[in-house]
């Protein structure tokens, strides 16, 4: 018989799963190694430093792109004085320390403003090759570091001159809190700008100046450290569970002081889209590092569970060891039984009675292979045709039921039951304060987000002649294509009135002084359209208006770690979110609505985030909520990010732990079905068709063929039976080609054995003629 065939195999896989089962129960579920920071606020340290290199990416990406389109404008213009276009450029974005225009061939300055911008770093490599005009850092003399811009003004006939403009690199305009650090640093671990907390007061000084000169260290440290990991591979270096970010993050810990442990969260700048378009900050080489302290985990009432995961691995090696005992007693036993008795009466030995098993199937064969053994013989068939079928035919379905009896007393607890979690898990404080912070750095984001389009637009409509709408209409298509943010542009005249459009269809605009400048309608069309509108120099009540993408907001609230996402207006009625919504839907939650109602209280001279962990039930909740504040033609019009997730999405221990409880139950009732299926499928059914087969060759049937389907046990009997129904057909074929004669009157001799020579028997002689009388 083949090595995997037969009732052997399963039932021995069936042990082995069992044991590897218990010991992997006893690994996740037993004494845990102690970790001394959580996993959740290790991940929530990762994502906190994504979140500000997305934020940095994004802002110097911004300068980039906002300095090539101002240029580009004044090419398509024919050009212009180097101090016009300075001046234009400082009135529509204030984002530059100082900008200036060069001959790029002498070195020659036409005009700068602010700050001066060295030209010693300007050479071959910087103007040509493939890198050529692509953003670089520079120190100045005075040891600070600048990020130097770079793009070309070709007008009309005139020379090439070189646009300069440089500017800060600062840590991302996160909230970070009381006693968080951040820093900027270059692939050589220098670090080119950092943030630390707040100062201290007076009470209490000293020990707080201990703290923030550790935390000072450990961030210089770390930032060392996260430097050298970031040098690696995105694919090879990401850390299991930072999908979604197309960089290199992960974290790191390092000392601790007074009971607190620094944890740091680490990202590089990368393309907000593996798949989009480069990001010239993704090639700059940085790295944004994110310091905590935190307070060690200490053990707690989820430690009293650890002892439940070694009795569970103890059951189920017993309940396990115990079906498979019952399938080896009720199963395999007969069945190697029948093929032994089966072979040997096979073979020719009949001097002994089969040794019939108690119950089920093997006990039908069992009865059916005596009764051929009696007709062999010679003794009659023992009992008569379709005797025995009344029995109680439980069968090996009986063991197979109990073994998964025994299998499901562990599996439905275990599952089920075992590590269960309500609603006064422990959440450590920091993942709210965490929660709070990344989402009021979404709403910061979402806020320059529109900021920018309202400037961008500003830009636009200075070079729009809106007595010429054929031109303008040019305008606005290329407009369109060089700002993805727009579904629409279009220009209104005082009446309401549209002079030029490109895109899709407008929607009324109104230049009421009561008015934001970017405002959100379409209530009655059932989707948001959020416009930002500006003036167009020169045309008294003509407004350029552009109509944001609702995809595009999306697009920015979608963070990991962060759970839903969405953006309400000033009467919380949701105008974008992460994750689909209804358009003008209330929030669902009154604790939600209550927490962005709380944003409206000013602490200090602007609106504050707010976080909160919210307890219903069994159901626990990490929810938070940051109005727009921090400046801009936005901050005012009242919109909202809120941001709520499901504690159980963290990586607690008290939800790992019943996480694990349900997938060992899941892999113990699985094994269950594979191994039990297998039984069922190679001998119990095979051995309920041989019961009936056995028992019709047993009645007399010998003209039905028997096939074994598998060679395994159950296929050895059956090839047995085929065997002794051969036989008996040749017994039954030499039986009915003797002659019919009287019986003798002395005793039957007896039969011989299958397979042994008959004795020649005596012909009756024949009376000779004349012999006798009449």
């Amino acid at each position: 018989m083949p090595l995997l065939g037969g009732v052997r195999p399963p039932i021995a896989v069936l042990c082995l799963l069992v044991v590897a089962l218990a010991g992997l129960t006893a690994k996740v579920l037993g004494p845990s190694d102690g970790a001394v920071v959580s996993e959740a606020v290790l991940a929530s340290q990762r994502h906190f430093a994504e979140d500000g290199a997305v934020a940095l990416r994004a802002s110097i990406d911004e300068r980039v792109t906002d300095l090539r389109r101002t240029a580009a404008a004044w090419n398509a213009r024919g050009g212009g004085e180097p101090e016009r276009v300075l001046s234009d450029l400082g009135r529509t974005y204030q984002k530059w320390t100082g900008t200036t225009v060069v001959d790029p061939e002498s070195g020659e300055v036409f005009a700068a403003r602010g700050e001066t911008i060295p030209l010693g770093w300007l050479d071959e490599d910087v103007l040509t090759g493939e890198h050529a005009l692509t953003p670089r850092m520079v120190r100045l003399e005075t040891g600070d570091v600048r990020l130097m811009t770079m793009t070309v003004l070709d007008g009309k006939g005139g020379p090439q001159r070189l646009l300069i403009a440089s500017s800060g690199l600062s840590v991302p305009a996160v909230d970070l809190g009381p006693v968080r650090g951040m820093a900027v640093v270059t692939r050589d671990g220098e670090v080119l700008a950092a943030e630390g907390p707040e100062q201290a007061g007076a009470a209490g000084a000293d020990r707080e100046r201990a703290e923030r000169t550790f935390l000072r260290e450990q961030l210089s440290r770390l930032s060392e450290r996260a430097a050298e990991r970031t040098g690696e591979h995105p694919v090879s270096a990401r850390e299991p569970g930072s999908r979604g970010y197309p960089g290199v993050s992960g974290t790191l810990l390092g000392d601790d002081h007074d009971g607190r442990i620094a944890t740091a969260g680490y990202a590089s700048l990368a393309s907000s889209d593996p798949e989009g378009k480069a990001s010239a900050a993704a090639g700059l080489g940085l790295t944004v590092v994110a310091v905590l302290p935190v307070d060690r985990q200490q053990g707690g009432a989820d430690t009293d569970r650890e002892p439940y995961g070694l009795l569970a691995a103890g059951a189920l090696v017993v309940l396990g060891l115990a079906a498979a005992a019952v399938l080896w007693a009720g199963v395999q036993r007969p069945l190697l039984r029948l093929f032994l008795e089966s072979r040997r009466l096979a073979r020719g030995d009949l001097s002994r009675p089969v040794a019939v098993p108690r119950w089920g199937e093997a006990a039908r064969i069992g009865a059916a292979l005596e009764r051929l053994r009696g007709r062999l013989t010679g003794a009659g068939g023992g009992e008569a045709p379709g005797a025995g079928r009344g029995r109680v035919r439980l069968g090996v379905r009986v063991p197979l039921a109990v073994a998964a009896v025994l299998l499901l007393l562990w599996c439905a607890p275990v599952g089920l039951l075992l590590n269960r979690t309500d609603g006064s898990v422990d959440v450590p404080a920091v993942l709210v304060d965490d929660q709070r912070d990344r989402t009021g750095a979404i709403a910061d984001r979402v806020r320059r987000a529109l900021d920018e389009a309202r400037t961008d637009l500003v830009s636009v409509s200075r070079t729009i002649d809106a007595g010429d709408p054929g031109s303008a209409g040019t305008l606005l298509t290329d407009a369109l294509e060089a700002h993805p943010r727009y579904r629409a542009l279009y220009v209104v005249d005082a009446g309401g009135g549209v002079v030029a459009r490109a895109g899709g269809d407008p929607h009324d605009w109104s230049d009421d002084e009561g008015l934001p400048p970017v405002r959100v309608s379409g209530e009655d069309d059932g989707k948001p359209v959020i416009q930002a509108g500006a003036p167009v120099p020169g045309h008294e009540g003509t407004t350029l208006v552009g109509e944001v993408r609702v995809e595009f907001l999306n697009s920015l609230l979608d963070r990991p770690g962060l759970g839903e996402v969405r953006v309400v207006d000033a009467d919380a009625r949701t105008v974008a979110a992460d994750d689909g919504f209804l358009a003008f839907e209330e929030l669902p939650d009154d604790a939600l609505r209550d927490l962005v109602r709380a944003g409206d209280v000013r602490a200090g001279a602007a609106r504050a985030a707010n976080g909160l962990l919210l307890r219903d039930g069994g159901d626990v909740t990490v929810a938070a909520a940051a109005p727009f504040s921090g400046g801009g033609v936005t901050s005012g019009i009242g919109w909202t990010v809120v941001s709520s997730q499901d504690a159980g999405r963290f990586a607690i221990a008290a939800y790992e732990r019943e996480d694990r409880s349900v997938l060992v139950g899941m892999l113990g009732l699985a094994a269950a079905v594979v191994c039990l299926g297998w039984v069922h499928l190679v001998v119990a059914r095979p051995l309920r068709a041989l019961a009936t087969s056995a028992e019709r060759l047993a009645d007399g049937d010998l003209g039905t063929v028997h096939h074994p389907r598998y060679q395994d046990e159950v296929g050895a009997v059956v090839r047995s039976l085929e065997v002794l129904r051969r036989q008996l057909r040749a017994r039954r074929h030499d039986q009915a080609r003797r002659p019919a004669e009287p019986e003798p009157a002395g005793p039957r001799p007896a039969e011989p054995r299958p397979g042994e020579p008959r004795s020649a028997e005596p012909r009756p002689a024949e009376p000779r003629p004349g012999a006798g009388g009449r």
